[in-house]
């Protein structure tokens, strides 16, 4: 297909539209942030990037903790409330009806209604230019009983998490694969001579 050639830039999607708890020990606050992601898993780590004039900033500084809560479709309203005020004038645990509950590992509260949330400790803190980087361990995660099946896993199809693409929000729909679906061998095909299976790619 055709390409049409723009400057480099911010167009990754689709990205979380994660709300990220923070304390300072004397005020809570929600963060909307889409720059997240997992840049490790062992051990488990993760980051957030965060705008330094950000109410938040200096509470994630002082702090040294933070939760990632995901955000489900009957949450997108609430995050982005949370994106578009400032929590120096709201309190928005309180302005959008959301339930702190205690975390296990960390100090900061997570958001009740939210179906997963990862308890974090920053490890290191890295200025990149309009963001710093906070690094940091996944100390806890945090999952709502009713995403557990009887197998013990974690269906998390069933949050109906939503996602941020280029300023709108949309719900995660139908599956359309599954880890390691490309490679899987066909039942009903025969191999060819000296035809091996697929391996499997790097996680």
């Amino acid at each position: 297909m055709e390409k049409v050639v723009w400057k480099g830039g911010t167009m990754l999607g689709p990205v979380p539209a994660a709300m990220v708890t923070v304390s300072d020990g004397e005020r809570d606050n929600i963060i909307t942030v889409a720059w997240t992601g997992i840049v490790c898993s062992e051990p488990a780590k993760t980051y957030i990037s965060v705008r330094p004039e950000r109410f938040s900033f200096d509470m994630i500084k002082k702090s040294g903790e933070f939760a990632i809560n995901l955000t489900s479709a009957s949450l997108a309203r609430a995050a982005d409330y949370c994106g578009t005020h400032t929590g120096r004038k709201v309190d928005k645990f309180e302005k959008c009806s959301l339930a702190r509950q205690k975390a296990s590992a960390v100090s900061c509260p997570i958001i009740g209604e939210s179906p997963v949330s990862l308890e974090c400790r920053v490890s290191d803190v890295i200025e990149l230019g309009s963001h710093y980087m906070f690094l940091a361990d996944i100390v806890a995660v945090d999952v709502a009983e009713d995403l557990i099946g009887e197998d013990g896993r974690m269906h998390i199809q069933r949050a109906k998490l939503a996602a941020f693409a280029h300023g709108e929000y949309f719900e995660l729909g139908r599956r359309i694969g599954k880890f390691g679906f490309s490679v899987k061998k066909n039942a009903n095909r025969k191999k060819k001579p000296g035809e091996r299976g697929g391996q499997s790619r790097e996680r």
